[in-house]
């Protein structure tokens, strides 16, 4: 089964008797188990007719004797059976009984993360003409989805805001949706989120602090670096995060640095890396201000400065130091 499918048996209120839900984008499939919910369970007798299990907590023959109990004072009964990978062997075994003889007056709900298909009860399930699996989403997939959630808020955003959104939050879609949410009320009775708009919204987030962080010290802009680097420290921002987002950033640019010297042009490198074209000019310009032999002093300095931290040292003065050393040279 595909998500369009399933959206649409919710909005007809035809459901099946079983639903397996898994995979390790568990936003999307929370998402969807909500909104199944709502439209199967009246809030006024949710009460009588949701059961909600947890599957290191309970036995088997407990949650079928549930799927078995009719609804009261309404159609269906819902049975939702969360972290289903962890049932016990023997509770595994009990439920394929369910699967066998669903009970059409019960909508029972199977959700996992990262269930064993080899066992019995999950190759059933994925058999099942409701099983549906929620993967992580490639950074091609990206893009629609955040321009998707914006169209739900009636507003539309701007290509070079969607990139600055997907390069600091990457397929967070939880925290995708958080900046969208909080953005859409930012900017209120506008149609068009703007790249100033989102920057407004980002700059107050921790991500958005280690990402202009690295930016400053790219360009080796010390007096900019020294100002964030000292306003992330007075937000209680901790040396690891910030250490972890600086050498995530100058992987990206050593790795830019290779390729320039290999003669590669920016179209090529921004298609080799996967960078957006909104920002391959900029790293490109901050890899030029970096060589190679300059990078490499500068991760013995990251891992140096993250030992250190790690040890009690001062974390200020550790990372004062860095990015001094780092625009200095």
């Amino acid at each position: 089964m595909d998500l369009q499918t399933l959206q649409r048996q919710i909005h007809k209120d035809d459901l099946l008797p079983i639903y397996f839900i898994y995979g390790e984008e568990q936003f999307l499939a929370e998402r969807v188990v909500r909104s199944i919910l709502e439209k199967a369970v009246e809030p006024a007798t949710r009460d009588f007719n949701l059961n909600i299990y947890y599957g290191a907590d309970c036995r088997g023959t407990e949650i079928a004797d549930t799927v078995k109990t009719l609804p009261m004072f309404a159609k269906r009964r819902v049975v939702l059976v969360k972290q289903a990978e962890k049932l016990p062997a023997t509770a595994q075994e009990h439920l394929l009984t369910c699967l066998t003889n669903p009970n059409p007056e019960t909508c029972l709900i199977f959700m996992a993360v990262k269930p064993d298909l080899r066992r019995k009860l999950f190759s059933e399930l994925k058999k099942s003409s409701g099983s549906i699996e929620f993967k992580k989403l490639y950074e091609n997939r990206l893009a629609p989805f955040i321009n998707t959630e914006v169209s739900t808020h009636g507003k539309k955003i701007e290509t070079a805001a969607v990139d600055l959104l997907i390069f600091l939050v990457g397929n967070n879609l939880q925290e995708l949706v958080s900046q969208i949410e909080k953005t859409c009320l930012y900017i209120g009775d506008k149609k068009i989120i703007t790249l100033a708009d989102l920057r407004t919204i980002a700059s107050q987030s921790k991500t958005f602090g280690g990402f202009e962080l690295a930016r400053y010290v790219g360009e080796k802009n010390l007096s900019d670096a020294t100002i964030t680097l000292q306003s992330m420290l007075q937000n209680n921002e901790e040396a690891p995060m910030i250490i972890g987002a600086l050498a995530s950033h100058f992987r990206r640019i050593w790795r830019i640095r290779e390729l320039l010297d290999q003669g590669k042009n920016a179209a090529q490198i921004a298609a080799e890396l996967k960078i957006s074209n909104y920002f391959i000019k900029d790293l490109m310009l901050q890899a030029k201000k970096h060589s190679t032999k300059e990078l490499k002093v500068l991760f013995e300095r990251l891992f140096n400065a993250d030992l250190s931290a790690k040890t009690g040292s001062s974390a200020a003065t550790i990372l004062h130091n860095l990015v001094y050393e780092t625009c200095a040279n």
